[in-house]
C-alpha cells in the first residue's frame, strides 16, 4: 500500500466534534447511553421483541436505536429506557478536576 501524501491528524476524544456534528458533546453522551442500553439487552439475552416490550417501543424502533439511529431520542428518554431496564440513574454535578471547561460523561 502506498503511503505518499497521507496526512494523519490526531482526533479529539469526541468523534462527533471531529466530524463537525452540531451539539457534539450531547451526541457523544447519547451514544454512550445507547451503548449501555445495548450492553444490558445483550447481557440479559433479550431478543429485540422482548426488549421492545420492556422499553415500551416497537421492535423496529429498538433495532434502529441499537444501530445508532438515536438523534430523535432525548437524553431524558434514553435515561428512562435505562430505568425501564432496571438501572438506577444518578446525575452528579461537581466541580471540575482541572481548569478545563465542564464536560458530560457516563460512568457505569
Amino acid at each position: 500500500m502506498k503511503t505518499d501524501n497521507v496526512k494523519i491528524e490526531r482526533g479529539s476524544e469526541n468523534v462527533f466534534v471531529d466530524l463537525g456534528i452540531p451539539d457534539a458533546d450531547a451526541h457523544l453522551l447519547k451514544a454512550e447511553l445507547v451503548t449501555r442500553i445495548d450492553k444490558i439487552i445483550r447481557r440479559r439475552g433479550l431478543k429485540q421483541v422482548e426488549a421492545a416490550k420492556l422499553l415500551g417501543l416497537s421492535q423496529p424502533d429498538v433495532s434502529r436505536l441499537l444501530r445508532g439511529n438515536f438523534r430523535q431520542y432525548s437524553m431524558e428518554r434514553l435515561l428512562r429506557l435505562l430505568t425501564a431496564l432496571g438501572r438506577d440513574v444518578d446525575i452528579v454535578i461537581r466541580e471540575p478536576r482541572s481548569e478545563r471547561p465542564g464536560r458530560l460523561s457516563v460512568e457505569a
